[in-house]
């Protein structure tokens, strides 16, 4: 790909979402970057642009409230500014919200990313991004890591609308000929995430005093990848990704949820000075199709020159010290 990014018109979806306000952010920070930015954000319960308060006065930052689905907004955002890349982070993303409603992961991940790729048809001349995740791969046992090619097997309808989204995405880029490029991220966490997600959650209990409900035994095994590396991993694709092409974005800090929750232990009590009661953790009836573990080999976005760079306990500092201002 030969995208002129310091002066590219980025259009974000989602970017008032916990992934996509880090991605802003991070581009607004690069030395040379020139261009624009344009969020379009539905404001559902996850979306809030207090994460973007830090460059809400930027003149390279615009902000359109509205729905991906919404062709005339599209073209309206188009006509002001024309766009040059699209970052696609918008999707309803709870794996426990998609089994008690899936309705709308079908509309949003699978319905909007159509709409988002029938709006780059009429205007190939924009490289479309999509970030995915790694549960559109299954489970692994205990050995073993995803790469690129590894067959999808989707086991919840929130990895299945996803997994549907990047087929949609890979047919458009063969059929239409459109640039488009596909990551798959590991478990991200850091600042802004809303507490549904098993990280703030545990914060925001053990700000609060409250139980820690961890599913079965604590078993499952994820890859934990903090946000700001993430955004980085991105515009690192962005930058030197080969059109067409797929790559796995992980975190390197792979682990049982109960270790990690241990690991958070340890980081609480340094920030807030006191102990946890571990007696606060609950075991509960583990969610139906919850896959066992996840872990990917970043081999190929590596060749592009990105390594993550945050350890897991200065991650989790970050989170918990962001945190702590909110709930005391």
């Amino acid at each position: 790909m030969h995208l002129n990014l310091n002066s590219a018109h980025i259009l974000v979806t989602g970017g008032a979402g916990f992934m996509g306000s880090a991605f802003i952010r991070y581009v607004l920070k690069e030395e040379g970057f020139v261009g624009h930015i344009s969020n379009l954000d539905l404001l559902t319960y996850a979306g809030n642009l207090e994460n973007l308060d830090s460059v809400q006065k930027d003149e390279r930052y615009s902000f359109f409230h509205g729905d991906i689905r919404d062709q005339k907004l599209l073209e309206s955002i188009q006509e002001k500014r024309a766009i040059t890349v699209i970052v696609h982070f918008a999707a309803e993303t709870h794996v426990d919200r998609s089994i008690t409603g899936p309705d709308a992961f079908v509309q949003t991940n699978i319905v909007g990313t159509y709409e988002l790729l029938e709006f780059v048809r009429k205007h190939p001349e924009i490289h479309f991004h999509h970030i995915s995740t790694d549960e559109v791969y299954g489970t692994l046992g205990k050995k073993g890591v995803f790469t690129e090619e590894s067959p999808y097997r989707p086991n919840s309808p929130y990895s299945a609308s996803k997994a549907s989204s990047d087929h949609l995405v890979r047919s458009y880029g063969e059929t239409y000929k459109l640039s488009t490029t596909t990551s798959h991220a590991s478990n991200n966490y850091g600042p802004g995430q809303y507490p549904e997600k098993f990280i703030p959650l545990m914060i925001q209990n053990i700000l609060n005093k409250k139980e820690l409900p961890v599913y079965g035994a604590g078993e499952n095994i994820r890859e934990w990848l903090f946000v700001e590396d993430h955004a980085r991993a991105i515009w690192t694709i962005l930058q030197g990704g080969k059109k067409g092409e797929v790559y796995n974005i992980g975190g390197g800090n792979e682990m049982k949820n109960i270790d990690l929750l241990q690991h958070l232990f340890e980081v609480m009590e340094e920030v807030i000075g006191e102990k946890v009661d571990e007696e606060l953790i609950t075991y509960v009836a583990d969610r139906p199709g919850h896959d066992f573990r996840y872990a990917m080999d970043g081999a190929k976005v590596e060749q592009l020159g990105y390594r993550p760079i945050w350890p897991l306990k200065a991650g989790l500092r970050e989170t918990v010290r962001s945190m702590k201002k909110v709930f005391i």
